[in-house]
């Protein structure tokens, strides 16, 4: 049963997929054509906060995304929240939720939002409906707000099993390594847009399965450089991970530029990125770095707190022209944790502070 006019507040953080999750099976349950793998960031470097309270005092659902009001019957809203009303029925509350929520990072830009926002979202909906989930329970339930949240229930390197039942129970996130087995890795976040994505992330996987005919190997092939990323990481062999990194990234765009018509996410400092990763790679004569873009223009620059310095060298002329905005750095974090004592709503009148 929903714990009334309590405001529970938890934070939470992207991942970013080492091997990616690109078309789905089945568009209401978002259940995925592949199994994927990533790593969770630190809450630290990009983070969700999210509070929440059900009252009936509130007349409405109402959701504050980073300072705006949604409006609830917006198609996008609705697809992702509909989660939230199975929850309260699972808790047997009629009471109405208010939900305000913040990002450091920007939304919509290939950075997550969604996956960090989804997954912190149900991670105190468990909390404030008084349910008590598991933490497998709690990952179907992301799962079907945002594929990737799935992954952010946990820290670490996190594996989401595609499953193979129609109901999706089988479909469902699960921490291959915690976050403290490789501390000396870590992603360089080179943002070079913070403009939200012409083509959203459900519909770009939608057109690329539904009109490119190459998307049918993507699947078996994305499900052995998994075991391969998984293999490699286990070891702490940076060499073999960069290689299935780079790959996956690879092969996800390539598809994304064949699908008909075009998405192209990428921009053009992406690829000067790619360049730069890929001749520092060569002058040492191995991987010390590997790029990784999901479906949006900002580069994931995985690499090892030794290659640092070198590989912000390698980008320094991308950031004195301008063609780099940003760059954040993070290592691996856990997943979604609760806030004592903090708030972004003001408890005595129900509303934003």
């Amino acid at each position: 049963m929903a714990i009334l006019d309590k405001v529970f507040t938890a934070q939470g953080s992207p991942n970013i997929a080492f091997i990616k999750y690109w078309g789905k099976r089945d568009e209401k349950l978002i259940l995925p054509y592949n199994s994927s793998v990533s790593l969770t960031l630190s809450a630290g470097v990009l983070r969700t906060k999210t509070s929440m309270v059900f009252s009936k005092r509130l007349k409405e659902d109402a959701l504050f995304i980073d300072g705006q009001r949604m409006a609830m019957d917006d198609k996008e809203i609705r697809e992702r929240l509909w989660i939230l009303e199975k929850m309260r029925k699972m808790a047997g509350s009629g009471a109405k939720v208010l939900i305000v929520s913040r990002n450091d990072f920007p939304a919509a830009s290939g950075l997550a939002s969604s996956a960090s926002g989804i997954a912190t979202l149900v991670y105190a909906a468990n909390s404030a409906l008084g349910l008590q989930l598991s933490p497998k329970e709690l990952s179907i339930i992301a799962r079907q707000g945002s594929g990737s949240a799935c992954r952010s229930m946990f820290g670490g390197l996190v594996v989401w099993r595609r499953g193979s039942k129609r109901d999706g129970s089988d479909s469902y996130a699960e921490q291959a390594f915690d976050e403290r087995h490789w501390p000396e890795l870590i992603d360089i976040i080179a943002v070079t847009s913070q403009k939200r994505k012409k083509v959203s992330s459900r519909a770009g996987m939608r057109q690329t399965v539904e009109t490119n005919p190459l998307y049918k190997s993507r699947p078996a092939a994305a499900e052995a450089r998994l075991r391969k990323t998984i293999r490699a990481y286990g070891k702490r062999d940076f060499g073999a991970l960069a290689e299935q990194i780079m790959a996956d990234s690879n092969e996800m765009h390539a598809l994304m530029l064949s699908t008909r018509p075009s998405i192209r996410y990428l921009n053009p400092a992406s690829f000067e990125i790619m360049d730069a990763v890929e001749a520092l790679n060569l002058g040492k004569g191995r991987n010390v770095a590997a790029y990784t873009f999901d479906a949006g223009p900002n580069a994931q620059i995985i690499t090892l707190r030794k290659h640092q310095k070198e590989v912000l060298s390698a980008l320094a002329a991308l950031r004195k022209e301008g063609k780099i905005i940003e760059i954040k750095i993070s290592g691996a974090g856990s997943g979604p944790m609760r806030l004592e004592g903090e708030s972004l709503i003001d408890e005595e009148r129900l509303i934003p502070k």
